[in-house]
């Protein structure tokens, strides 16, 4: 056993729910929780929910409510965590570790009051540096918190990397890990390209717009907080001991790769609103109604007014998920303001290249397009940002378009270059 003053060090382990589906996985999970403690770190893990407990929730709710509460969701939905918590501090314990299991709530996240979506709004980690200096190590339930008004509540699909990231920014930790069942971040979904090379470093800015666009090994709101407050992410394995990927600030990076990484979503629903009034103030309108639905929206089109100048044609994407409360807070503003219909198609998928390079290179668009014409992919809907071309596709040509332009841009073998070790340099 380590004395508190022998521990110099604080790492922040987060592991996903495969990490933690079953028995044997979760004993796996505690000895490399215990042997981070015993090279001489103080610890803090944040656990998933186990495999598939959070579906298997929402599926329970599903049986007893067409359309359940969004506060009694977060009750429900909640309790996944606290298992896996409780069963590893088991675990640690029987290796002979004082571990502490606590809540999100116990742990000290507070959150707004938004259900099933919150925001973290403070970390108030007084009692986990008190068990932090008892020598023991602490599991926090991920994916949840405590809202100002005193209810639970949860973070969103992937929300335990917000956690960890978040305890790792309150409590000035060195790094923070994200174990998961692939061993790091790769230049497209290795399912589709067997060929993806795993990238060794990615920078925030790359990490933003990859989360933004489909990639699943970080959430996207985990990777804004540590940019915002200069947290270290080391994205590897559960599985092996091996380095995965390391997200810094673009300054750490020496090379800048003209694409990095081609992601993927098929969760992407369209939403095309017939006959929109061409008058000042209703766009504010449709979007500050989805905005109080917390319906986040992707891309937005809105094609030139008919002959008569009075009438257009909206088009934005949403997360498949978020249909049926986009529709809700859609149906009042459109029988209020004269709207025409509502259309919506669930079956879109998106792809996109990302790179830090394409600042600097003209054309890169041209290729994108060429490369979806020549396969004969029809592009619905295009967004870009300086390092990002999307395009809104059929979901069934999805994994077709990845590999099109995985290969295009040769992805496959190339290296990025770090200017320092990830975790000597500045934070």
């Amino acid at each position: 056993m380590f004395s508190t003053t022998e521990m110099s060090t604080t790492v922040v382990m987060k592991f996903g729910g495969t990490s933690v589906a079953d028995a044997e996985r979760i004993k796996h999970a505690a000895a490399r929780i215990v042997a981070k403690r015993e090279s001489g770190h103080r610890v803090i893990a944040v656990l998933s929910a186990r495999g598939k407990t959070t579906d298997e929730l929402i599926a329970m709710a599903e049986e007893v409510s067409p359309a359940p509460h969004p506060r009694e969701m977060d009750m429900l939905l909640s309790t996944g965590e606290r298992i896996s918590c409780a069963l590893c501090a088991m675990a640690i314990n029987d290796l002979g570790h004082q571990a502490l299991s606590l809540t999100g709530s116990q742990a000290g996240i507070v959150t707004d009051t938004s259900h099933t979506k919150a925001r973290i709004l403070d970390v108030r980690a007084d009692r986990i540096m008190a068990a932090l200096d008892e020598g023991k190590i602490v599991l926090v339930a991920g994916f949840q918190g405590v809202s100002t008004s005193r209810d639970v509540t949860t973070l969103g699909r992937g929300g335990s990397d917000t956690t960890a990231v978040a305890l790792a920014a309150a409590l000035g930790a060195e790094v923070c890990e994200i174990y998961t069942d692939v061993a790091g971040v790769f230049s497209a979904d290795p399912r589709i390209v067997p060929s993806a090379r795993k990238l060794p470093v990615v920078s925030f800015e790359e990490m933003l717009e990859m989360s933004a666009s489909g990639a699943g090994v970080l959430q996207l709101r985990s990777v804004e907080y540590a940019r915002n407050h200069g947290v270290r992410i080391h994205c590897r394995s559960s599985y092996d001991d091996g380095p995965g990927t390391v997200v810094v600030s673009e300054q750490d990076t020496l090379e800048q790769a003209l694409v990095t990484a081609v992601t993927h979503s098929t969760g992407e629903a369209r939403i095309t609103l017939l006959g929109v009034p061409d008058e000042p103030g209703i766009a504010g309108r449709i979007f500050s109604a989805l905005a109080e639905a917390n319906v986040n929206v992707d891309m937005i089109i809105q094609n030139e007014p008919i002959a008569d100048g009075r009438r257009a044609d909206m088009s934005f994407t949403v997360p498949r998920e978020d249909i049926r409360s986009a529709r809700a807070a859609l149906e009042p503003v459109v029988e209020e303001v004269g709207i025409g219909a509502i259309a919506m198609d669930e079956d879109m998928g998106k792809v996109s290249i990302i790179g830090a390079g394409m600042r600097s290179h003209p054309g890169v668009a041209a290729k994108v397009f060429n490369v979806l014409g020549d396969a004969g992919i029809n592009i619905e809907m295009i967004s870009t940002s300086p390092i990002k071309i999307s395009c809104v596709i059929s979901g069934d040509r999805v994994a077709e378009a990845v590999r099109g332009l995985h290969e295009a841009f040769e992805l496959s073998g190339k290296e990025t270059i770090l200017l320092e070790d990830p975790f000597e340099g500045p934070r």
